[in-house]
């Protein structure tokens, strides 16, 4: 089981800053995430939360359950060495992941604090990038 989590504000994808974001919902989302992780044989699990304690809930009820977290933590990627904290003490792959490219919009946003504990850091893609995370966790996974 892959654990796709999304941070704050995303549950207003498709309405939040449409030219930023696009149109694509949440559920939007999670649904061509769940897809891509059925052709390599994988299930999704997935939670969004605009509340720090519960994604870090989340990430701990994965350790020895989950393969694999997904991950785009939203403004949460900033600041949230509580995130970071979290995510390395999870055993399996992380991939972080953005719609948009934080490294092309405003200063703040080119620091992340969840990239250190990735494996990886797919980012300004749109769904693509979601797809691109399923194959790289497969990837890993199967090389295991």
């Amino acid at each position: 089981m892959i654990l796709l989590l999304h941070g704050a504000n995303l549950n207003l994808l498709g309405e939040r800053e449409p030219r930023i974001y696009g149109t694509a919902t949440l559920a939007d989302y999670v649904a061509a995430t769940t897809a891509a992780a059925k052709t390599s044989g994988h299930t999704v699990e997935a939670l969004q939360s605009n509340h720090e304690g519960e994604l870090i809930d989340a990430i701990h009820g994965a350790r020895g359950r989950a393969a694999a977290i997904i991950i785009n933590p939203g403004a949460f990627t900033h600041y949230s060495w509580a995130i970071h904290d979290a995510l390395a003490a999870f055993e399996g792959p992380v991939i972080e992941v953005h719609i948009s490219n934080p490294n092309a919009r405003e200063p703040w946003r080119h620091t992340s604090v969840v990239a250190p504990v990735a494996i990886g850091s797919i980012m300004g893609l749109g769904m693509h990038g979601y797809e691109l995370a399923v194959a790289a966790v497969s990837r890993v996974l199967a090389a295991k």
